[in-house]
């Protein structure tokens, strides 16, 4: 299936806990680049998103945003250092009695000293945010994004298949008037002989012998097979259920050197017009391939 690489997918997750958003959106790239970009409390899951990412999604640039909004935070735990407190109290008693200081050692003090208390926040079970929180959401937005990728897919193969059948008719064009250009070679070799020896004879040996070599030269039925060999392939591809971008890539550029060849070997004014409109379409296929996975 022709699947399109631009998209766009978001996947929502609410509770009384708050909100859980995760966006991807894709464009044209030769690869799979994907780039995450999530708080960093969830980094430790950034290996685990991408081959969920991976198993559906093969070619293209790739960025997710992952935001997390007004969720309830963890319990958190304040710890007293009463070593250092201590330390500190003792330390503030020796300075009252050096130097005879009648201020009262305050609590406030003793607070804005470092380290004196610590504040640690209650760590998540990251299994239990994986299973709750992200896959869910993340799973709707691929999905979505898959979705919108193949409908577009849809539209690119149609647009891709009338081409080539438009191509396949020029090339019945081509191919019919192929054997033309032979005889017309003959007919314009005859008249001109005749116009320049006058009344003597031509020699109808070497005159076939130079229609002979011509014809060799300008015959263009091995290109003529290839090209629809092609266009089957083409219409083929386009029916494979896996990523089929860089395949017809290929069939493209086979097509577009078989035309060229075919333009440089017919010498015929309306073979080369022919084939300057394939090279057109061809042309006009490889942009819509440019964004086929």
């Amino acid at each position: 299936m022709a699947r399109s690489m631009t998209g766009f997918g978001i996947g929502n997750l609410s509770d009384d806990t708050g909100e859980f958003t995760i966006e991807i959106k894709t464009v044209n790239h030769r690869y799979c680049d994907i780039n995450i970009k999530m708080p960093k409390t969830l980094i430790c899951l950034e290996d685990r998103i991408r081959k969920v990412i991976q198993k559906k999604i093969h070619r293209g640039k790739v960025d997710v945003f992952i935001n997390r909004n007004n969720l309830r935070k963890k319990g958190i735990k304040v710890d007293l250092n009463e070593e250092l407190v201590d330390n500190y109290v003792e330390c503030l008693r020796n300075i009252q009695c050096r130097y005879n200081i009648d201020d009262k050692i305050s609590l406030a003090l003793i607070t804005k000293f470092p380290d004196a208390v610590n504040v640690q926040e209650e760590q998540e079970d990251i299994e239990e945010v994986w299973n709750d929180i992200i896959c869910e959401p993340l799973n709707e937005a691929i999905d979505m994004l898959v979705s919108m990728r193949e409908k577009e897919g849809i539209k690119l193969k149609q647009n891709i298949l009338c081409k080539c059948d438009a191509i396949k008719d020029l090339v019945n064009k081509i191919e019919i008037k192929s054997p033309v250009v032979v005889e017309e070679y003959r007919d314009k070799l005859k008249k001109k002989l005749e116009e320049l020896l006058g009344d003597y004879s031509i020699d109808e040996n070497r005159v076939m012998t130079e229609v002979t070599i011509f014809a060799d030269k300008a015959c263009i039925d091995e290109e003529i097979v290839r090209m629809k060999s092609h266009i089957i392939q083409l219409k083929e591809t386009l029916e494979h259920d896996e990523p089929i971008g860089r395949k017809l890539d290929f069939i493209v550029q086979e097509m577009n050197r078989e035309t060229n060849t075919i333009a440089s070997k017919a010498n015929n004014l309306d073979i080369t017009n022919y084939a300057l409109t394939i090279k057109n379409e061809i042309e006009k296929i490889r942009e819509q391939i440019q964004n086929i996975e």
